[in-house]
C-alpha cells in the first residue's frame, strides 16, 4: 500500500516510471478492465495520466481479491460506477504489448450505477460514455477491438 501512496503523490513522470518498473519486475499480471455498457449502448472510457489515449477502465488485481473485487475497484475508484449484479466475464487476453507475462479479463458491465461524475484523482484525466461508432480518435487499439468484438460481434481475438 505505501507504493500506491508514494505513486499518488507523485507526479505523471514517477508514475509513468512505477509503471514500467511494475511491467518489469513482477511475474505473471493479472489485470481486470470492465465495458461498462450504458442502456443508450455507449461505453465508459478513461484516460490515464500515465498512458496515451483512451482506455477501458480497470487495473491490476491485488493480492487477495478477486477478478470481480478488482473490477468493482477499480471502477468505482475510475469512473465512480458501482456493480449492481455479477458482471458478465466476456474473455481472457494476453496483453503482450505490455509484458509476455501480462492477462487481462474482460467483464462486461450493464448493471450499474454512477452516482455523479468520478471524483477527480491523479491517475485519471478525462472520462465519458462514447457511442461505439463514434469513439475518440485516439482510443486504443485493443480497446476498439474489444468494443468490436463485444458490441459488433466481430470474432473474439486472444490478444489484447
Amino acid at each position: 500500500m505505501a507504493i500506491e501512496r508514494l505513486r499518488d503523490a507523485a507526479g505523471p513522470r514517477l508514475q509513468r516510471l512505477l509503471h514500467l518498473y511494475w511491467r518489469v519486475a513482477r511475474g505473471l499480471t493479472l489485470g481486470v478492465k470492465g465495458l461498462v455498457i450504458s442502456p443508450a449502448g455507449d461505453v465508459l472510457l478513461v484516460k490515464h495520466s500515465y498512458v496515451a489515449g483512451w482506455h477501458l477502465p480497470g487495473g491490476g488485481v491485488e493480492p487477495g481479491e478477486t477478478l470481480v473485487d478488482a473490477l468493482a475497484r477499480e471502477l468505482a475508484e475510475e469512473g465512480n460506477v458501482t456493480l449492481l449484479a455479477v458482471p458478465q466475464l466476456y474473455g481472457i487476453y494476453l496483453n503482450d504489448s505490455a509484458s509476455q507475462r501480462d492477462h487481462v479479463a474482460l467483464f462486461v458491465v450493464r448493471a450499474y450505477r454512477q452516482d455523479g461524475a468520478p471524483k477527480p484523482n491523479r491517475e485519471i484525466v478525462d472520462h465519458g460514455f462514447f457511442s461505439p461508432s463514434a469513439l475518440p480518435a485516439d482510443t486504443a487499439a485493443g480497446t476498439r477491438r474489444r468494443i468490436v468484438e463485444v458490441i459488433g460481434g466481430a470474432p473474439t481475438n486472444s490478444r489484447w
